[in-house]
């Protein structure tokens, strides 16, 4: 059973972006990914997602998606929300990953914006949609146009807020001014997924992150997210000024690439990546080293 949630925080507050943990041998770890989890929501994390892009979702097959959810449902289903990635390019086969997410015991379902094809406005809306009508699950649309190479725009944003199982959004467009009108207009929760928009975000209505950071810095987001909560905006924003380097370092390059190093430099189930991916080299090695360092993540 999902831990509870409330219309306004339907999926919790701190949300990890999860990368998903290989052997050496490059195969799924779902050992690896159990650990993972406990360590994440031991860290402070009330929701995780699966099978996004930081879980290298390109490159698991269909069959390794659903496993990594049961795995993780097993793991820490009663004190997390799992929500799991559904979103590619094609509508149907969007549609057979949400089924199978909600058969495995996901909680949720994270729908990012269809890539490369650039559909339009009411594309986006009836793909959306066939997501939100094949399962009983809430599902939290992901808004990426850097990736995806189409915003949704604010109408959309606000017809889509009608259906009754849109219930959030993801937020990656990195515009304030349109997060502040389509939080205004719809009903959707509102996560930042943009870790150095993180506090900007709350401060126009958003009510939590879906990060990638988190990986390391959980706590310290939700000290951040709860003193905010609390009217103290100088603890706020002095807890997001200790963690610029942070953010910095974890996206010099492909986040995925450097949260797998950074938890390996901690001892945490990563493992290696999936073409085309490639790890770092000595050198950003020790960047992010310095970087990790410089906001006071011990390694």
């Amino acid at each position: 059973m999902a831990p509870t949630s409330t219309s306004q925080t339907p999926f919790g507050r701190v949300l990890t972006a999860m990368v998903t943990p290989f052997t050496t041998a490059g195969a799924l770890d779902l050992d690896g990914a159990q650990r993972l989890a406990v360590h994440l929501v031991d860290a402070g994390n009330d929701g995780l997602i699966l099978n996004g892009t930081t879980g290298e979702s390109p490159t698991t097959s269909d069959a390794e998606k659903a496993q990594l959810v049961r795995a993780v449902v097993e793991a820490v289903g009663d004190r997390a929300h799992v929500v799991a990635g559904a979103g590619t390019n094609d509508t149907r086969h969007s549609v057979e990953l949400a089924r199978a997410a909600e058969q495995a015991g996901a909680h949720g379902l994270l729908a990012v914006t269809p890539y490369y094809s650039k559909p339009p406005q009411e594309g986006l809306l009836r793909h959306f949609t066939a997501i939100a009508d094949a399962t009983g699950l809430p599902v939290m649309l992901y808004d990426i146009p850097g990736r995806s190479g189409v915003p949704i725009g604010t109408e959309t944003i606000v017809r889509l807020a009608e259906h009754p199982r849109i219930v959030a959004n993801k937020d990656a467009k990195g515009d304030l001014g349109r997060a502040s009108w389509a939080i205004a207009r719809s009903r959707l929760a509102w996560y930042s997924g943009d870790d150095m928009l993180n506090l900007p975000l709350l401060s126009v209505g958003a009510v939590g992150f879906v990060s990638v950071v988190g990986h390391l810095v959980s706590p310290e987001l939700r000290a951040m997210l709860e003193a905010h909560l609390a009217g103290d905006v100088a603890k706020a924003t002095e807890i997001h000024q200790k963690l610029l380097p942070v953010f910095t370092g974890m996206f010099r390059t492909q986040g995925v690439i450097t949260a797998k190093a950074a938890l390996a430099l901690q001892g945490q189930p990563a493992g290696p990546l999936r073409l085309p991916l490639v790890e770092l080299t000595a050198e950003e090695t020790e960047q992010l080293k310095r970087d990790l360092a410089a906001g006071g993540v011990q390694l």
